[in-house]
């Protein structure tokens, strides 16, 4: 997201570039808040920092919201809107009740409409927390522009349509990734955040009872111990525990791919990177200790928090509602 210097002479076309380029996103950048809230990136990691402290699993939680807020509408805050119809993304199938950080995201909010009111946006609070929150595990930061604005719509079918399932094919990780910008080197990139996620036991049942409809059968793709471990954990038509995605689900590092290579893979998704020849070079490759999988995760971070910055938005006050 290019700047654009005072005092340039520009051509008639560098105008018309110009305002184009601004109408979309104003200026934008790594140090958007400097003059307006030089603060502003200061107490985003600060509090997150904290909050991580206290709580390691938030550092997943940020993570995903971010995700989950960029593959919907692009990077616009839209996953945090509340909708007196429970009809908003926060509430579709993917997102409802197993989204976390909503809280201390509006702790964050209130701090900085504190210091700075009315200038930093909760779009932009949601990318500095996810980076932050994984450089606090153990992940490579990434760089950010700065500027975005918050949407104004928020969709749970949207969210259904569009984000990747737990039980998703390659092929349409692949499908659901291309469609927001990414290769599917990317996508598998990518799919290492479950380094630092967790999840619910309704998101893997289906892998341990019945599988496919066969009464009885065990997902046959599993590690028999790792089967075992969690039918003790996730009892059939239970809700069972939380479970962590790699041994260990609070350090950012390349032990999610390990397991996944070694058939412990905690979701069907995560098996089906074997599947494919592409995938399956890219789990071996990244499950070796010193893999390049840490910077380039961080690249395709970069890459995610650009994907569709809201044209016609505002900077939220409180970041569950729009402005009224």
């Amino acid at each position: 997201m290019a700047s654009f210097p005072p005092f340039r002479l520009l051509s008639t076309l560098g105008l018309i570039l110009l305002a184009t380029t601004t109408d979309a996103y104003s200026y934008s950048g790594a140090d958007y808040y400097k003059d307006s809230c030089p603060q502003a990136t200061t107490i985003v990691t600060d509090m997150v920092n904290n909050f991580v402290k206290g709580n390691k699993n938030l550092a997943g939680g940020f993570l995903r919201l971010h995700f989950h807020d960029c593959f919907v509408r692009g990077c616009d805050a839209s996953v945090l809107l509340n909708s007196p119809t429970n009809t908003a993304e926060k509430d579709a199938r993917p997102n409802a009740g197993s989204l976390r950080g909503f809280h201390e995201i509006d702790r964050i909010k209130a701090a900085l409409e504190a210091q700075c009111p009315g200038i930093v946006s909760c779009a932009d609070i949601l990318a500095l927390a996810a980076r932050d929150a994984t450089v606090k595990v153990g992940g490579q930061s990434w760089s950010l522009d700065l500027g975005r604005k918050d949407g104004k719509i928020s969709i749970a079918s949207e969210a259904d349509d569009k984000l990747p399932s737990p039980f998703s094919t390659y092929d349409e990780l692949v499908k659901n990734f291309g469609d927001v910008g990414f290769t599917q080197e990317e996508m598998v990139i990518l799919s290492g955040g479950h380094t630092i996620g967790r999840s619910s036991c309704g998101a893997v049942q289906s892998r341990l009872y019945d599988f496919n409809g066969v009464a009885g059968l065990t997902d046959p793709s599993i590690d028999a111990s790792l089967a075992k471990e969690l039918k003790k954990k996730c009892p059939e038509n239970e809700p069972g525990s939380t479970l962590a995605m790699d041994s260990t689900k609070n350090t950012f590092d390349h032990l999610y791919f390990k397991a996944v290579l070694n058939n412990k893979g905690l979701f069907q998704s995560d098996a089906n990177l074997l599947t494919n020849p592409v995938g399956k070079e890219l789990v071996t490759r990244y499950s070796k200790a010193g893999s390049s999988f840490s910077s380039d995760f961080a690249a395709a971070m970069t890459k995610m928090s650009n994907i569709q910055w809201a044209t016609d938005g505002e900077v939220r006050r409180v970041c569950s509602v729009i402005n009224q």
